[in-house]
């Protein structure tokens, strides 16, 4: 991420508090078939620490681990930090094929913008919940998070193209 500004972090944010709602289980079934449409074997989780970001990332693990998939690792971060440096620096550590992501939308994006700013990390290599709409989407910037791809509630996938998001295309 380049800017002309020294910190990824946002400044005067609003802050709703809102927590995320738990994956509902067709968002968990579209985020382990996205996962393996990729061909994945190895996931890196990264949530809030809300009880529903957890609850979330806890089906995940345990629907991808009963498919006989890893897990090689679950940080969690803050809604508010002085940085987000050691979680970011801890969430692409690990060798992985995939990460999957989720918690309330300014944390996420928090992370989100220092996971660009301070690591090799990729969206196009990245599955988030319903947490990037596009409120979150834009705290962060769409012309950053090329090819990060989405679930919603009702399992149904998007990809961002181009800055748009725009509804996955079958063959994915």
């Amino acid at each position: 991420m380049t800017a002309a500004t020294s910190t990824p972090l946002l400044h005067n944010p609003s802050h709703a508090g809102e927590d995320v709602h738990t994956a509902t289980d067709g968002e968990i079934a579209a985020i382990i078939a996205a996962a393996r449409a990729r061909g994945a074997r190895t996931l890196t989780l990264g949530s809030g620490r809300t009880p529903a970001a957890l609850a979330t990332m806890a089906a995940v693990a345990d629907q991808w681990e009963r498919g006989g998939g890893r897990i090689a690792d679950h940080i969690t971060w803050p809604e508010t930090a002085a940085s987000w440096l050691r979680q970011a620096c801890r969430f692409t550590t690990a060798p992985t094929d995939l990460w999957v992501m989720t918690g309330p939308r300014l944390g996420w994006a928090q992370m989100t913008r220092r996971l660009l700013w301070s690591t090799a990390w990729s969206a196009r290599d990245t599955i988030v919940t319903t947490i990037a709409d596009p409120a979150a989407l834009a705290l962060v910037g769409t012309a950053y998070l090329e090819g990060l791809t989405g679930v919603d509630p009702d399992g149904s996938t998007w990809t961002v193209t181009d800055g748009l998001l725009l509804p996955a295309t079958s063959n994915e």
